[in-house]
């Protein structure tokens, strides 16, 4: 069982615009969110990525309700 103050992944999106986009749906309605690049996101390895793969988290105790906006959106 995951606590709720443990980060999850809510989705995958393809870029940071995207990203960014979907954490201020996400923060509009209350929601605390981060994002990360996914290891085969562009120049993952040298850590300084400026194109591929996000991977957008929420507190476990938020994801049903995040997911349904972000489906609903």
């Amino acid at each position: 069982m995951t606590a709720a103050n443990e980060l999850v992944r809510l989705t995958v999106v393809a870029n940071q615009p995207e990203a960014e986009m979907i954490r201020g749906l996400l923060a509009t309605n209350g929601i605390e969110s981060m994002y990360r690049m996914l290891d085969f996101a562009a120049g993952a390895w040298d850590g300084y990525a400026v194109a591929g793969a996000r991977e957008i988290m929420v507190y476990a105790g938020d994801l049903e309700m995040a997911r349904e906006l972000v489906t609903t959106h």
